[in-house]
């Protein structure tokens, strides 16, 4: 198997915490960054990572913090072949209760930070002529109005939008550009949201994702195959895909998956 040099952003919890640790033990090396160095410097420290792994803070909003995260992956990899934009963040409000700083959270980390990612590796990429995969992590909110997310759903369309143009533009320097667009993960972003009432749609599917569904897709589907978009699960997926195509038929799902995730909203506030 051919090792890889990889530069994941996010890496101190959640998908890019255990996407680091996969990588980096199949031999691989990693570059792992995050805006809050010290959590990264813990999460090194308990080990599981091995010794593959570089790290760098990165806060995905600044031009030249990319750059410097970059550099260090070329050279202590001698090259970049994959980039995954895994960092985001989310906050449910209601849209008469968003304020300015608000949307300035959603759209500068999660639109303005992949875009300043994806831009940063297709420059080095196409300079180094052999091509590369820039990985982008949307949701399912991608595709699907979220009453209550609503910050958070635009964002992440936005982050739809352009992958699939950076994806036509940089094909034909053999650099794949590939959207992954999960359900609700079990991460720290998720646990967030179960005491807000906002985010009941978050909890209306069957079970939350794990980070082990989004490694599967990853290994099987997203690096072998360099697909130009994915959903996770399939189920979930389609019916995100028919809200994207017909969105006033969201307003008559809407009320009842809205009972159903406040149903499991309760469970889970009753089981901790």
């Amino acid at each position: 198997m051919t090792m890889s040099v990889l530069v994941l952003t996010g890496s101190a919890s959640g998908i890019g915490a255990h996407m680091t640790g996969v990588f980096a033990r199949r031999g691989d090396t990693v570059v792992a960054t995050d805006v809050d160095l010290a959590a990264l410097e813990k999460r090194a420290a308990e080990g599981a990572w091995g010794t593959n792994v570089r790290l760098a803070r990165l806060d995905v909003r600044e031009a030249a913090e990319w750059e410097a995260a970059l550099d260090l992956a070329e050279r202590e990899g001698g090259g970049l072949d994959v980039v995954m934009n895994i960092a985001g963040v989310l906050k449910p409000g209601w849209v008469p209760d968003l304020g300015p700083a608000d949307v300035d959270f959603h759209l500068d980390v999660n639109v303005k930070g992949t875009v300043l990612g994806t831009r940063a590796a297709a420059a080095r990429m196409i300079a180094r002529g052999r091509g590369g995969h820039i990985v982008n992590i949307g949701s399912l909110a991608s595709l699907a109005p979220v009453p209550g997310l609503s910050l958070y759903a635009a964002s992440k369309f936005a982050v739809r939008g352009f992958t699939l143009a950076a994806a036509m533009e940089l094909g034909r320097h053999d650099i794949a550009v590939t959207l992954v667009m999960p359900d609700a993960v079990q991460t720290p972003m998720l646990d967030l949201q179960v005491d807000h009432e906002e985010a009941a749609m978050t909890f209306s599917g069957p079970r939350a994702l794990t980070v082990e569904d989004v490694e599967r897709a990853l290994l099987t589907e997203v690096l072998p195959k360099r697909p130009l978009e994915i959903t996770l699960p399939l189920g979930r997926g389609m019916l995100a895909r028919a809200a994207n195509t017909a969105p006033a038929a969201s307003r008559w799902l809407e009320p009842m998956l809205t009972k159903k995730g406040r149903e499991a909203q309760e469970r889970i506030k009753q089981g901790r």
